[in-house]
């Protein structure tokens, strides 16, 4: 039992947190969310407090107190496309979050699954768009409310067995201990987070959950993520692999990616109002075939790359070990 909520079994564990399926009082199944920094703390099996060393209370300290306002903030929004929070409270010297339980498969099971029947298109347009759109409102209330989620990606957008879109798993905390803390690990999934994210003085704002949206819509183009936004900014190959599915995905779809994933946080759009105006211009769906030479000089673009001297190659995007590929 922890507070009211007798757990069941644990679902997910990641760098920050554990997520158990528990039970409330009245019998119902709800999921937890326990704030359990892998790189702060030790747990020997059967103990329910963490051990901290001495020299990392303060930073557990402060992600702790970032995690309970993550808690008191999602507490007021009731949006669909938005993981529900009920319940938020200390025990155990850590913080549990009290969740709606929700079933189905996340959005990178589907994008792994369909992109393995190599069609040319991993998913169709009109479900690409229906599934941004609904992001986007939940996004845009997350926004209203003065927060930021920080870790957008297809492992965190949940498609439920009652056919809705979910964000979830909010990063609070992990923002405040990354820029706080001298990790050596990346804290971000490669490919999804924006630029600035990777520097300490980085500004971010609603521009920097939009550059993961535009990567999320990308890996449901190509069935892959996009490269790091570290190696982009040295060798950026992302408007070569977009050029390649014009004919297949429409103009304004194509563009909306590009604007997204600026790599100048001022070149895209600024809030999610804005780009939900651009999405929703149905009149510019065009589609542009590639002629026989943009073909042909794609091609040898691909080619050029491809065989690069190795000590001319950017080096291969760092990934944390058994970290998730989206």
């Amino acid at each position: 039992m922890v507070g009211a909520y007798r757990m069941v079994r644990k679902l997910a564990a990641g760098g920050f947190g554990v997520v158990y399926l528990a039970l409330d009082g009245q019998g119902q199944q709800v999921a937890i969310k326990e704030y359990l920094p892998s790189s702060l703390v030790t747990r020997e099996v059967g103990e329910h407090v963490p051990q901290v060393p001495a020299e990392m209370q303060s930073l557990y300290r402060l992600g702790l107190r970032s995690f309970f306002e993550e808690g008191r903030s999602l507490a007021q929004i009731a949006h669909p496309s938005v993981v529900r929070v009920m319940d938020f409270f200390p025990e155990n010297d850590t913080v549990y979050m009290v969740m709606n339980y929700l079933e189905g498969a996340s959005l990178q099971d589907f994008i792994l699954t369909a992109r393995q029947l190599k069609q040319p298109k991993v998913f169709r347009e009109s479900t690409i768009r229906s599934l941004t759109e609904e992001i986007l409102r939940g996004l845009r209330i997350v926004h209203q409310h003065r927060m930021l989620h920080l870790d957008i990606k297809p492992a965190n957008i949940l498609i439920t067995d009652d056919n809705r879109a979910v964000l979830i798993d909010f990063g609070a905390a992990r923002e405040v201990l990354t820029k706080e803390g001298n990790f050596t690990r990346p804290m971000y999934t490669p490919g999804f987070a924006a630029p600035e994210m990777y520097r300490r003085d980085g500004l971010m704002g609603p521009w920097t959950d939009l550059y993961a949206m535009g990567a999320c819509i990308y890996s449901c183009m190509h069935g892959f993520p996009p490269h790091e936004a570290t190696l982009r900014v040295a060798d950026d190959r992302s408007a070569t692999a977009l050029a390649r599915l014009r004919g297949t995905y429409s103009d304004n779809l194509i563009e909306v990616v590009s604007w997204c994933m600026a790599l100048d946080p001022l070149a895209r759009p600024q809030s999610v109002f804005e780009l939900q105006k651009v999405l929703s211009r149905e009149g510019e769906r065009r589609y542009t075939r590639l002629s026989m030479s943009e073909k042909i000089r794609l091609q040898i673009d691909t080619f050029v790359a491809d065989t690069r001297k190795p000590a001319d190659k950017p080096p291969a995007p760092s990934r944390k070990a058994g970290s998730p590929l989206f």
